[in-house]
């Protein structure tokens, strides 16, 4: 049972060398290089393949994303009539935890302002109120929303969640849907985005809710994470919001458009924080690994795991 590797913007060699490595026996073609018989292909781990693709392959039986996000999927209509599973695995999730906490620490230690201090050479300290001063706000609150606000709780900060559906994390106060938005808005000092894109979150982040972000926080103004999707933001109404004193700062991850064209001014300006779309990468081995178990599973009659749900997005 042929697995066929479809991934545009990595290194495919690379991956499919991690998946030789583990399970030998494993037939593993890479398109469209050596794409093998169509009809031997049960398996296809996929990441920006191109529109209709899919449907060359008759005996599909399982989809897999090279990555947690499956809107680069959902971009194709004629997508096959078999499971779609997300990459969920600790060390994605890890990566993505690791990003978040950095960039909270990053604004709540004012290291922008102290970066434009040291280039006009000036020695000053400047108020740095306690992380338990602080309110952090998740929106998304899936295995990597969930992990990064219990790890931020661990380190002092007050941490509340926002989901489309309602969800229990011990020690984080969670907000849900339409009613609970204004609600969890209101006591965030930094949002962290990490919503899925679907219909529903296209533009979500826009200038009217980024006003609705607490104007009494312990910090110098209200900071924007995002390392979500880049179609959930309005980067007009970001930058527009920056200028206006609305935003004190932001951290984006991720864009409307990506690469970032380079004439788009978000790379200059003095209160945002550009990285490109790393804030938490697939490492080949971690999702070979991930693939086989599933694969395993299946065969051997179980359930597979992070099924998507295609009406909802994720």
């Amino acid at each position: 049972m042929t697995l066929l590797l479809i991934i545009t913007g990595s290194p495919s060699d690379l991956i499919a060398g991690a998946f030789s490595k583990l399970e030998p026996q494993r037939p593993v073609e890479v398109w469209p290089v050596n794409p093998g018989a169509p009809e031997d292909v049960r398996y296809i781990l996929a990441w920006n393949a191109p529109a209709g693709v899919f449907q060359k392959f008759p005996n599909l039986e399982i989809l897999f994303s090279y990555g947690a996000g499956i809107d680069h999927l959902l971009r194709d209509p004629n997508l096959p009539n078999c499971p779609v599973v997300r990459y969920v695995e600790p060390d994605l999730t890890e990566r993505m935890t690791e990003y978040v906490v950095l960039h909270v620490l990053l604004h709540h230690r004012r290291l922008l302002d102290y970066q434009d201090l040291q280039r006009q050479k000036i020695w000053r300290e400047l108020p740095q109120p306690a992380a338990s001063e602080l309110r952090v706000g998740v929106m998304g609150m899936g295995v990597l929303g969930r992990d990064a606000a219990q790890k931020l709780a661990m380190l002092g900060f007050q941490v509340a969640g926002w989901s489309r559906s309602q969800k229990q994390l011990d020690g984080i106060e969670c907000f849900a849907g339409e009613s609970g938005l204004d609600r969890f808005l209101a006591r965030t000092d930094i949002l962290v985005c990490l919503l899925p894109h679907t219909k529903d979150t296209e533009g979500f982040i826009d200038r009217v809710l980024l006003r609705k972000l607490a104007r009494n926080g312990a910090g110098p103004g209200p900071v924007f994470i995002n390392a979500g999707r880049g179609p959930i933001q309005n980067e007009a109404d970001i930058l527009g919001a920056l200028d206006e004193g609305v935003l004190h700062a932001a951290s984006l991850d991720v864009f409307e458009t990506e690469p970032l064209p380079e004439d788009n001014p978000l790379w200059t300006h003095p209160r945002v924080f550009v990285s490109p779309h790393n804030a938490a990468v697939s490492e080949p081995r971690a999702v070979a690994r991930y693939v086989l178990e599933q694969i395993a599973r299946y065969e051997r009659g179980e359930p597979v795991e992070n099924v998507v749900d295609l009406a909802r997005g994720y």
